[in-house]
């Protein structure tokens, strides 16, 4: 089975998001779904939030990866839509713990805060790891609660 992971980035973040996209595509068993942009146009991050959830919800992919400067408005937007579990991460370990214990299904980056052989680490152990379910199952869905009181 493969594994679709939709990506997507402002301008702050469109030269590590084309990095991301040519690592998907050297990774067995993924498939880089790039979103945009095209270029280094100034662009806005929720918007680009808004589309990667929007592919998310539809059935484009399964997983996100989202871009800009720091990393932190597009992962705030990102996890303003429903479904949505955007994660943060500057490292290997925080990687690897949004999805075994946060079963996040985005991760985000910041191209001024984290290098280019961080990120392709974090990427990579954000794909391969898996979600540990158990005590931690209950907190996720706390986390959509308020979306399905909402709605």
């Amino acid at each position: 089975m493969v594994t679709r992971v939709a990506v997507a980035s402002d301008h702050a973040g469109f030269e590590l998001k084309s990095l991301i996209v040519e690592w998907l595509g050297e990774l067995e068993g993924v498939e880089a779904v790039d979103l945009g942009p095209a270029d280094t146009t100034r662009t806005d991050y929720p918007d680009w939030a808004a589309t990667l959830a929007g592919a998310l919800a539809n059935g484009a992919a399964e997983r996100g990866v989202l871009v800009c400067g720091t990393g932190i408005g597009i992962s705030i937007a990102a996890n303003k839509h429903p479904g949505v579990r955007a994660a943060l991460v500057h490292d290997v370990t925080t990687a690897r713990l949004c999805r075994a214990h946060n079963d996040a299904n985005v991760l985000c980056l910041g191209q001024r805060i984290v290098g280019q052989a961080v990120a392709r680490e974090a990427l990579e152990a954000f794909l391969g790891t898996a979600f540990e379910g158990g005590r931690h199952a209950d907190r996720v869905a706390k986390i959509h609660a308020p979306e399905r009181a909402e709605g």
